[in-house]
């Protein structure tokens, strides 16, 4: 028998279907449908609208059908009106003709006798987004913030803020804001009056940038009537309305401390709420009004630590997560605070990673000499962990409470024992955290180089962790006997190395132990040089010639540079600066906490990263780069080969090449590898003897840039730039300055500070605007709330066509101004930048 042949169509995907069959038989039976008074036609238009939407969400393109939908749509029956809104608000911005028929049966729907419908209907009206539509929205809207049904206004109450970014002109003709605040402060239904604050806070921020009175409408938000008549009201309101108001309450400036107290006194129940937010959002408003009281500030901390501790332990890990990020910014800020509650960062075993990881940085945080011992004893725990890198943190963790100054004698010891257990990165880490321990404490070198003596190089696969260990053989190389062996066979196996790192610190490692034990590392010293000479890495390949020209030129001065004499680290770098955590604070309840970044590293454009996508995502480019600037490789060899001849070498190579002879190939100089290195009589100090390449003198001129400064003639400093002038009167259309900053590259980013004056007159953004326009720089666009400011202003080139456009972030609480400069003429960036600063320092100064 012969086998069945299959068949070769396919079945059609629900989302692929076969022709337009399947929309053509849908318009048909809505046809069919629309004068229908049969008693089961409501039924069956459900179910026909229901395929509809299951074809749209597949991603069926069925705006062929907008028209028997529209016809459709005369019916009571609730459920498929929302489904035929559904499918209207889908389709009418992509088809604005079409959608004009969906004007007459939603403004009829508007006035139905349901305010279920009626509520419905102005949500779709309002959804629709199409310009031209704009005086249709109008009196719905005006009608529904009137409307007897709580609903019917609570939509048009969100319904006025789409229209605003429809047609802001429409809207504030309207009077709509002002319609806003009387209902915010007189409705009786507490989501409405929510709506409404939602609603003012979004088109007066972006109004402000225009109008003065849209300022100081801003400014009644945060008085003092209104904060506390919304906050009388906080039970009443949602979980999602809760946050908004007091989001608004943290940014009211009370008058005296009973305000304070008032406000704290109102709140302090929402410190029990069940939804975390609600308790972030009164964390940050408790915080942020104690900022200058010192004493009740910290009595702020005590009382916050309970229901934090308790959302951690409760609801999801992601929830948890999220609120130890909050905790972890306040355990930074205060660590003290937090100390004796070290054991509520415990990890547990059902803990996802990420949330291990934040609960070891912040027992790192809250370590002190009273709880060094149990937290290090618990960290100790982790590090043989099934979970490597949590494993891997928690030796970190032990190494930086070590760093603090915390009982480092038995924290060394526990360090040390590390190196004993039979895990590569156990050995890397500790390795890496014992070089740090000894660059701080140099005292104790004896007890760890004992143990590190006994490690052979062969068992740790991480780069990471053998350069630590390749780092304390040259430092140590006089005290270890075996080192120098140790490093000669790492440069025998110099070819298998494959981390330039390592064989970075392997350079260096060899030339210290060269000035300790010189006649036993003097052939090592060769060879080691001659590999780096003859290294694929730039990296190496630099260092090894940099070596070895300053041994060229002086031992005495490589000692110096290479192995100077050192201090102990008493201090290393942090990763965040201070004020960079105070910006974070300020953000405190946002995801600047979470990201541990200012919202404007992930929110602008220009820190978003280094990738730019064109349309074709399949062009993707690291940014652009000129084709001259591009060194060919011929080029390069060239200068490489350069770099090992003496003045009279190159004038004779560049003949030979002019004469069309080959060009050759570099080789190691053949001092390096000859027992002539240096002279058996000053073994430290002697000079460099070369048999048979080029001599050096500290006379020589090179071409190229002098390393070593050896006598190159300086070229004289070019003249100063003519002095900056601004014109009096530039003009700049918000569409040309748009253009110009979305195409225009960044020339600087810088940071500077205000008076205190001009901070605390910042309270008005125009202040500010004026004083700047006096200088003949103009704003174009402005906007934020307290404390957080942003202005975009611009500046001509006189007798010039060169603009120069500003984004200006200004934080009042830090006093600190953040500046993004772009400018038609780079080269006048600098100029232009000095300008801007020095009127600004002199804001409220006048």
């Amino acid at each position: 028998m012969a086998p069945t042949v299959p068949s070769a169509a396919k079945s059609a995907s629900p989302s692929q279907p076969s022709g337009k069959s399947e929309v053509a038989d849908l318009k048909q039976q809505l046809r069919q449908l629309a004068g229908s008074r049969a008693p089961d036609a409501d039924d069956q238009r459900r179910d026909v609208f229901k395929r509809v939407i299951s074809c749209m969400t597949a991603g069926i393109d069925v705006s062929a059908a907008f028209g028997e939908m529209v016809l459709c749509s005369a019916t009571s029956d609730v459920v498929t009106k929302k489904m035929c809104y559904l499918y209207v608000g889908a389709h009418a911005r992509a088809h604005p003709d079409l959608a004009l028929l969906t004007i007459n049966f939603l403004q009829r729907d508007c006035r139905d006798q349901d305010p279920t419908i009626r509520g419905l209907a102005l949500r779709s009206l309002c959804s629709l987004r199409v310009p031209n539509f704009v005086e249709y929205l109008v009196t719905p809207l005006t009608t529904g913030l009137k409307d007897p049904s709580a609903y019917v206004r609570m939509i048009a109450a969100v319904g006025a803020a789409k229209l605003y970014h429809i047609s802001a002109t429409a809207c504030i003709d309207a009077d709509l804001p002002a319609s806003l605040k009387a209902l915010m402060l007189s409705d009786p239904d507490a989501q409405v009056v929510a709506n409404c604050l939602h609603s003012l806070q979004e088109i007066w921020t972006l109004e402000a940038a225009n109008s003065e009175a849209a300022a100081r409408e801003i400014e009644t938000l945060y008085s003092k009537p209104v904060v506390f008549y919304l906050l009388n009201k906080i039970k009443e309101f949602s979980e999602w309305a809760q946050c908004l108001v007091l989001e608004l309450a943290s940014k009211f400036l009370p008058s005296d401390n009973n305000e304070i107290f008032d406000i704290m006194n109102l709140l302090e129940d929402r410190l029990q709420h069940a939804n975390g937010a609600v308790v972030l959002s009164t964390i940050k408003v408790f915080l942020h009004l104690t900022m200058s009281m010192t004493d009740v500030h910290q009595q702020v901390y005590e009382r916050i630590k309970a229901p934090l501790l308790t959302l951690v332990g409760a609801g999801s890990p992601e929830q948890s997560y999220a609120v130890l990020c909050h905790l972890h910014l306040l355990v930074m800020r205060a660590p003290m605070l937090f100390s004796s509650d070290y054991k509520s960062f415990y990890c547990q075993f059902s803990d996802p990673s990420y949330v291990k990881k934040l609960k070891l940085e912040m027992l790192t945080a809250i370590a002190n000499e009273s709880n060094t011992y149990e937290i290090v004893t618990e960290l100790c725990e982790y590090a043989g962990n099934v979970d490597v890198p949590i494993a891997r943190e928690s030796i970190r963790a032990v190494g930086k409470i070590a760093l603090q100054q915390y009982d480092v004698n038995a924290i060394v010891d526990r360090l040390l024992q590390f190196l004993e257990m039979d895990k590569d990165y156990v050995t890397a880490e500790t390795l890496v955290l014992v070089k740090d321990l000894l660059r701080k404490y140099p005292q104790w070198s004896h007890d760890c180089i004992a143990v590190v003596g006994n490690i052979s190089s062969k068992n740790i696969q991480e780069p990471k962790g053998k350069a630590a260990l390749i780092w304390m053989l040259g430092e140590y190389s006089q005290d270890m006997h075996d080192a120098l062996y140790v490093l000669e066979s790492l440069v025998e196996n110099w070819d298998e190395e494959h981390s330039p790192e390592v064989r970075l610190h392997l350079l260096t490692a060899v030339m210290k132990c060269f000035f300790k034990r010189p006649p036993e590392t003097q052939k090592a010293l060769g060879a080691t040089l001659a590999a780096g000479l003859s290294d694929t890495h730039q990296d190496v390949h630099d260092r090894a010639l940099f070596y070895y020209r300053l041994l060229q030129y002086d031992p005495a001065v490589a000692e110096r540079v290479v192995n100077p004499p050192k201090q102990a680290v008493s201090v290393f770098a942090d990763t965040q600066s201070s004020e960079m955590k105070d910006r974070i604070f300020d953000e405190f309840n946002s995801l600047s906490v979470v990201y541990q970044k200012p919202s404007y590293m992930f929110t602008d454009k220009e820190h978003r990263g280094p990738f730019e996508y064109s349309e074709d995502l399949t062009n993707l480019a690291v940014g652009t780069e000129a084709q001259e600037n591009v060194i060919s490789a011929q080029r390069y060899q060239e200068n490489d080969n350069d770099l090992l001849l003496s003045t009279s070498d190159k004038e004779d190579n560049g003949t030979r090449a002019s004469n069309g002879s080959a060009t050759s190939t570099y080789n190691a100089p053949s001092d390096l590898i000859g027992s002539s290195l240096i002279s058996s009589q000053t073994p430290a100090e002697a000079s460099l003897i070369n048999t048979g390449g080029p001599t050096y003198s500290s006379q020589s001129n090179f071409s190229l840039d002098d390393l070593l400064g050896l006598g190159v003639t300086e070229t004289p400093a070019p003249p100063p730039p003519p002095a900056l002038t601004l014109n009096s009167k530039p003009v700049l259309d918000p569409g040309t300055f748009q253009r110009k900053w979305g195409q225009l590259a960044l020339a600087l980013t810088q940071e500077c500070s205000l008076s205190p004056q001009g901070a605390a007159s910042l309270m008005n953004p125009q202040s500010l605007i004026r004083h700047m326009q006096s200088n003949y720089i103009q704003c174009i666009a402005s906007g934020g709330q307290p404390p957080n400011y942003k202005f975009f202003f611009y500046a001509q080139k006189d007798g010039a066509t060169a603009f120069f456009l500003v984004e200006c972030i200004v934080n009042t609480a830090s006093a600190k101004a953040q500046l993004k400069i772009k400018g038609d003429d780079g080269t006048a960036a600098e100029a232009f930048s000095t300008l801007f600063q020095s009127a600004l320092s002199k804001f409220g100064l006048s």
